[in-house]
């Protein structure tokens, strides 16, 4: 034992004989430094090198070759098969080029892997109705998440049913006359009743738009408020322009529209100036098409309902007043457009084809049943006497102008309401 001790004792006197006594033991002066020669070793180790050589060639093929939303053909039927048919119907003239919602100027050439539109967050006020109900259609189908907002008025359920189990879709049973908070990115304001009989009854522009207004302020997303061609009034400017000022009567049967939608755009200006919120104006002209209200009192949808009844088309006064009539997808893309672009506004959106009310009476004869007859009545109280939007300023800054004619999109609308009469279904709808 005392032997073994001994030996112990030399071998350390030995280590630190070997030890410089200028300096002290440290772990670290025992470790070899790491050299080049040994990280490349540990690269080349287990074939690590050629995984991450493998892994750059397969993420650049995928970059380079992988398939483009370009190649889509507008005009297969079977690229929009998930959406509403009467959306997006089109006529493919080989002279205009693809017109619908999916035109030439969606896809506009390759669009690399991972690269694409930001994906915005939308409320549509009055999104349950018939307007509404098709702009839904289109912000759903680019990929925005829509949240829509309506008190079923005017508005119906079954005009978004197709939607409802769709994840970026969400519905709110709300009347835009009391306040609410949501955090979006845009404000399509179309809650209003539009129609004479239901505007006379319960009229909702100003306190609506000015809650819609609060909110877009609050969470500063940018708001469209869809105004109409009833703040010209009567014109006595004749196609009319957005510098056009109107000839409303204040007082008269109509005026709770008229003047309340010429507050609405007050409203949205003022909180443009003075709160510095985003805002768009477009003036709506007349409108037809698919999931229209049957009997709401425009003279569209009251001719072609009473044609497929069996009922004479009701005609006010002579008849030689005259409108503008647009399909609704045309306007859809041109609310899009306007929200899309940098301009404010107010833009005429409608379709400056001009008829009068026995012109259209005619052209629905032909399209439903060339025996109906015509019954005239007394003019309703400050009709305008002549309807015609002027819309250069909609095709110089917008790059919009429609493309349905009634002739064509006059088809679209009778066989949805055909199919609504026959089944029973006379529900609303804006």
């Amino acid at each position: 034992m005392m032997k073994q001790l001994h030996k112990q004792t030399s071998v350390n006197q030995r280590r630190d004989e070997e030890i410089p006594s200028s300096q002290s033991y440290s772990p670290k002066m025992l470790k070899h430094p790491r050299s080049l020669p040994r990280s490349i070793n540990y690269l080349f180790k287990e074939q690590r090198l050629l995984f991450i050589l493998v892994g750059i060639l397969i993420g650049s093929t995928f970059f380079i070759f992988q398939p483009t939303l370009s190649r889509l053909n507008p005009s297969d039927p079977t690229t929009h098969s998930s959406l509403p048919s009467s959306i997006y119907h089109r006529n493919q003239d080989s002279s205009s080029g693809s017109s619908g919602f999916f035109s030439k100027r969606t896809f506009p050439g390759r669009v690399p892997a991972g690269i694409g539109r930001k994906s915005l967050r939308i409320v549509v006020t009055g999104g349950a109705g018939f307007v509404g109900s098709h702009l839904v259609d289109k912000l759903i189908s680019r990929g925005d998440e829509v949240i829509v907002i309506d008190n079923f008025f005017t508005g119906r359920k079954e005009n978004l049913v197709h939607l409802f189990g769709n994840p970026r879709f969400e519905l709110i049973r709300h009347d835009v006359v009391e306040p609410i908070l949501l955090e979006v990115d845009q404000i399509y304001h179309l809650a209003c009743p539009a129609s004479p009989v239901h505007y006379k009854y319960n009229p909702t522009n100003v306190m609506g738009t000015l809650n819609m207004l609060g909110l877009a302020k609050r969470v500063g997303a940018r708001f469209l408020l869809t105004s109409t061609s009833e703040v010209y009034g009567d014109p006595l400017e004749h196609p009319q322009k957005e510098t056009y000022w109107g000839n409303v009567n204040p007082i008269g049967e109509r005026s709770c529209y008229d003047e309340g939608k010429r507050t609405a755009e007050t409203l949205t200006m003022d909180y443009h100036r003075g709160a510095d919120v985003e805002v768009r104006i477009a003036r709506i002209f007349n409108t037809y098409g698919p999931r229209m209200c049957l009997d709401d009192g425009r003279v569209v949808s009251n001719f072609v309902a009473q044609v497929i009844r069996k009922q004479p088309m009701t005609v006010y006064g002579d008849g030689k007043q005259t409108r503008s009539f647009q399909y609704v997808s045309d306007l859809v893309d041109g609310l899009v457009a306007l929200m899309e672009g940098e301009h404010v506004g107010p833009f005429n959106l409608g379709n400056p084809g001009e008829f009068t009310m026995l012109e259209l009476a005619e052209v629905v004869k032909e399209t439903i049943d060339s025996s109906a007859t015509i019954e005239f009545k007394p003019n309703t109280a400050d009709d305008p006497h002549k309807r015609k939007p002027d819309i250069s300023k909609a095709k110089e800054l917008l790059n919009w102008e429609p493309r349905i004619s009634l002739r064509e999109g006059l088809p679209l609308m009778v066989n949805d309401f055909r199919n609504r009469i026959l089944n029973g279904d006379e529900g609303k709808g804006l």
